[in-house]
């Protein structure tokens, strides 16, 4: 029975979204207009439910390019009228349209000549006729049995909001690599922003082996550097890689591995990378080939780190 309803506030709360798509018309295409060449920054206010609602539709437009605060009307009418400048545009949300500490604000925005869109569900609320765009949120029912608590209402809100940021995103462009400069801390962020140079080992820690270093030499240096060494020739240019795979494979054939020089067993063209690319490009290349690591190399192909696996798990790249 419970679940039942659980199904039912589901069904009711998709059909207000679903009711949403023929109502973005002219009047949407309007509000976007206004966002998009505005100056300035915007203003989103609420009360009650409403004001967590515009809590959330100001925090997705800043993180998609399109810097939003929210402003509480009562505090609004206390002092905080300060943070609104004349270039700025106000998204006034009331599901009534008769929001008495928001409609308070009207005359000091209207003062100010900045454009007031209304996201309600009473296009004929003194807020709604005071605005200089409505977008209609109404819904047919609340999921509510009684028909007063905020529920489908509020979730056709946020769709309406969620596809203002959304459309707006398109209209400017706006980027991953641009999400990612808004979210640094974020896993977008670490993907799209971290370099090869953030996460690879440098100096003492590359493990570097001439040519003709004997097996013994080329062992130690890769035991002592996490499994894994660069082969140079006399250059310093980098001719091959050793690993501990490499090491296995060759006890398979010989126990006569001491007589030999590293350039006989060493893989030969090993995939290497830059340190100017993303540390997510140098997980993707360790994925397509089954491997855990890649030497860092210049432009010269000489070796000047070493970027592992877990460095790059590690540091939050997925």
């Amino acid at each position: 029975m419970s679940a039942e309803k659980g199904k039912e506030v589901i069904r009711i709360e998709a059909a207000a979204v679903a009711a949403l798509e023929e109502r973005l018309d002219k009047d949407f295409e309007r509000a976007l207009d206004i966002i998009f060449h505005s100056k300035g920054r915007i203003i989103v206010s609420g009360m009650g439910k409403s004001g967590i609602v515009a809590k959330k539709i100001a925090a997705t437009l800043s993180s998609t390019g399109t810097p939003a605060i929210f402003l509480h009307p009562v505090e609004g009418v206390h002092g905080d009228m300060g943070v609104v400048q004349r270039n700025d545009v106000v998204i006034a949300i009331s599901k009534s349209g008769n929001t008495d500490e928001l409609y308070q604000l009207v005359p000091l925005f209207k003062r100010m000549g900045i454009p007031i869109i209304t996201l309600t569900g009473n296009r004929d609320s003194p807020l709604a006729k005071r605005s200089d765009v409505v977008l209609d949120v109404s819904v047919r029912e609340e999921a509510c049995p009684y028909d007063l608590i905020p529920t489908a209402s509020t979730t056709a809100t946020v769709a309406m909001g969620d596809a203002l940021a959304i459309a707006l995103l398109h209209r400017r462009d706006f980027s991953p690599e641009d999400f990612a400069l808004l979210h640094p801390g974020g896993a977008l962020g670490r993907r799209l922003l971290l370099t090869v140079e953030d996460v690879m080992l440098t100096d003492d820690e590359v493990p570097i082996v001439d040519e003709d270093f004997s097996m013994e030499k080329t062992i130690l240096e890769m035991t002592a550097k996490r499994g894994v060494t660069s082969v140079v020739d006399r250059n310093g240019t980098l001719v091959g890689i050793f690993v501990y795979g490499d090491l296995g494979r060759l006890l398979e054939k010989t126990k006569d591995i001491f007589d030999k020089k590293v350039r006989e067993v060493m893989i030969r063209d090993p995939k290497t990378i830059t340190q100017d690319r993303l540390a997510a490009e140098a997980l993707q290349l360790m994925e397509e080939y089954g491997i855990t690591s890649l030497v860092v190399i210049d432009a010269e192909r000489r070796p000047i780190g070493i970027v592992h696996l877990h460095d790059i798990m590690r540091a939050g790249v997925y």
